[in-house]
């Protein structure tokens, strides 16, 4: 069990952003063109590569807005998550995972991202171009996390934790930004005692799963960029760290009615109605995975997995 417990616990980087208390927010000052949006969706439908396309439009008619980079960064995630992923634990999830000839472009793009912000920030300070810095640094949390480069990940999110401190500062109403907050609030107070002592000697802030958890939140039901990515980070850790299933699964589930063409958030549904002793609607899910024919992420992966899945249980 123990062992089980550390291997789940070794992922937590992976979603590592930033800590701070700060009042609930409201509202966000997010903006986004229809454009960006479109891209969004695409990443969220199951399509990355078509999503890639359509934020290099963004990136032509905008050149210096970090946006578009963001979105081909979060498509670019997505494309490395799906290829991650593996039965472990009983979980289907995206594991520790070697390092690939693509990862430098990615971290170029986060570069980027950054870059052009703070280029933006130097012209006019908004809380918006602070998010999107802090954006890029989490994308190279992100992947960090998935290649177990914890020191890299910590250092990231430092830098990540100080532009999202200043969006808040500037606009303490940016639900995208306590998203944030939220998502490292939960996951560092769920590390072990070895990495909360790592953690320490860092000089990284602690967290609050409670807090966290309300957080999320706000940014899953008021967030503008992060509200689909933080629902299903959220379901997923109280799957993975609380095993509160039941919960997991109602924030889950709208994202499976929603996306219909997304493997992943049908076989996370699937998984967690397994957990509960749901078979026959698990196997629904995992049907429904296994005629998921459009878009291109990872299909056939997707496809094996909800294949082998319920074998693994026995």
């Amino acid at each position: 069990m123990n062992t089980a417990r550390n291997a789940r616990r070794s992922s937590v980087f992976c979603l590592l952003l930033i800590c701070v208390t700060v009042p609930a927010a409201r509202a966000s000052s997010i903006r986004l063109s229809p454009d960006a949006r479109k891209a969004l969706d695409s990443i969220y439908n199951g399509d990355p590569d078509g999503a890639i396309s359509l934020a290099r439009l963004v990136q032509q008619n905008e050149p210096a807005n970090p946006v578009g980079y963001l979105v081909e960064g979060e498509a670019l995630w997505w494309k490395r998550y799906c290829g991650a992923c593996e039965i472990k634990y009983g979980m289907i999830e995206a594991w520790e995972h070697e390092k690939l000839a693509e990862d430098e472009s990615y971290f170029a793009l986060t570069d980027r991202i950054v870059q052009l912000a703070k280029d933006q920030i130097a012209r006019s300070e908004s809380p918006e171009m602070h998010f999107y810095a802090g954006m890029g640094y989490a994308l190279k949390v992100r992947l960090y996390g998935l290649r177990s480069e914890s020191r890299a990940a910590a250092h990231a999110a430092v830098n990540a934790r100080a532009e999202m401190l200043r969006a808040l500062e500037l606009d303490p109403q940016m639900a995208d930004a306590t998203a944030g907050l939220g998502i490292y609030n939960y996951y560092v107070d769920t590390l072990s005692p070895v990495v909360k002592l790592l953690r320490f000697f860092m000089g990284i802030p602690g967290g609050n799963k409670e807090l966290g958890v309300k957080q999320m939140e706000i940014g899953m039901n008021q967030g503008t960029i992060l509200a689909v990515d933080v629902r299903f980070i959220l379901a997923r850790a109280l799957r993975q760290y609380d095993q509160k299933y039941e919960e997991a699964l109602e924030i889950a589930e709208p994202l499976a009615a929603r996306y219909t063409q997304n493997a992943w958030f049908l076989l996370l549904a699937g998984n967690l109605n397994a957990e509960l002793g749901r078979g026959e609607k698990a196997s629904e899910y995992f049907r429904a995975v296994r005629q998921v024919s459009s878009g291109s992420l990872c299909l056939d992966r997707a496809h094996n997995l909800a294949a082998t899945f319920p074998d693994a249980q026995r």
